[in-house]
């Protein structure tokens, strides 16, 4: 569907959400300051953004008949999270507008397709190979040489679904790991730190980014996010022009994160492009406490056909994230001046999964 064909949605209208996880209730929350609604699907009945809603579809993706009822009811459908089944994803097009638009998903639900993306673009990323078998594996390795990295092309987060090799002779154990699919294998960066690019792209071709941030990881998982990032100007500058033209070379609407590399070589510095994701990003959350707009409220704005805000920082920003039981410790963060606590409904707390977050804003050094 091109943009000339999409409504402009009025403050009344309704807007559906793939996924109910905390991006979905989060999307929610800020469509609602606008006066929009929204009709939440998942599979999953115990969805933490089913809380936050007027009207939720609890059925599986490939329920087409609950698929009819959620459309019949919503005006435009967007999605917190990129593994939509792909038939699911055109079902629903073929009835109201989906943004981003389907033909995003092809291409960055799949890691190969999308390291193609980049390359035909000459965004730099890593170097990588195809592996669809075992013998495709050594073949890869041989050209890509090791310490490596096996990742699954298709549902791949949070480090699941991805392995290092370190030896050729690993390589059964690593096939293994990732359970005999089809895979990218990409060379080991060793990078000096870990950045992002949160920006939002709207109807009429305008893309605005958030100030890039600067990210920790402990156990693949997102710990720590740091605005602005401790970065050169002219290093933040290039980071900006990538996701730009990302956003562009896609036609997309909505938010998306771009993540990246920084690599040293003595003195001078270097991105790679590590991954797209097609979707509010863990790594924009400081935009709800600390940006005059949040990512949330620039998709709804977005998808909604309304015009982007241009963000204004409050100052630096430090978002950390709330991993399986240090939930428990929420009452300590309400006694420390200056943070924000979001806690996403979770009933079940297990090992390595997002609970909430914790957001300080600092006055600027």
């Amino acid at each position: 569907m091109s943009d000339r064909k999409l409504p402009v949605l009025g403050p009344d209208a309704t807007i559906g959400i793939l996924g109910g996880g905390q991006l979905g209730r989060m999307l929610a929350l800020a469509a609602g300051k606008l006066g929009l609604k929204c009709h939440v699907f998942s599979p999953d009945p115990a969805s933490p953004a089913f809380d936050v809603v007027h009207r939720v579809t609890n059925a599986d993706y490939t329920d087409t008949a609950a698929l009819d009822r959620f459309t019949a009811d919503v005006d435009v459908v967007t999605y917190e999270f990129e593994n939509i089944p792909a038939d699911t994803a055109h079902f629903l097009a073929s009835r109201r507008p989906v943004l981003p638009d389907p033909s995003v998903l092809a291409v960055l639900q799949d890691r190969g397709l999308e390291k193609t993306f980049l390359l035909e673009r000459d965004i730099a990323t890593a170097r990588f190979e195809t592996v669809e078998s075992r013998a495709a594996l050594d073949q890869a390795l041989r050209a890509v040489g090791c310490p490596a990295v096996l990742k699954t092309r298709r549902f791949g987060y949070d480090g699941k679904g991805q392995t290092i090799i370190r030896a050729a002779a690993d390589g059964d154990e690593a096939w293994d790991s990732v359970g005999w699919q089809p895979s990218i294998l990409e060379a080991f960066v060793p990078f000096a730190k870990e950045i992002s690019v949160v920006a939002a792209r709207g109807r009429d071709g305008r893309v605005v980014c958030f100030d890039v941030t600067e990210n920790e990881h402990r156990d693949h998982i997102l710990k720590v996010s740091r605005a602005p990032a401790d970065i050169s100007p002219a290093l933040a500058a290039s980071a900006v022009s990538s996701a730009q033209s990302i956003a562009d070379a896609l036609g997309y609407i909505g938010v998306l994160a771009v993540e990246m590399f920084v690599v040293s070589d003595g003195e001078r510095q270097t991105l790679l492009v590590n991954e797209i994701a097609p979707r509010v990003h863990n790594s924009g959350h400081w935009t709800l406490d600390g940006a005059s707009v949040s990512q949330f409220e620039q998709h709804v704005r977005a998808v909604a056909g309304w015009p982007l805000a241009e963000p204004v920082r409050f100052g630096r920003v430090e978002m950390t994230n709330l991993i399986g039981a240090e939930v428990a410790d929420y009452a300590r963060w309400l006694r420390v001046p200056g943070a924000s606590v979001h806690l996403y409904g979770k009933a079940a707390v297990r090992e390595g999964r997002k609970m909430g977050h914790v957001t300080r804003v600092l006055p600027d050094s």
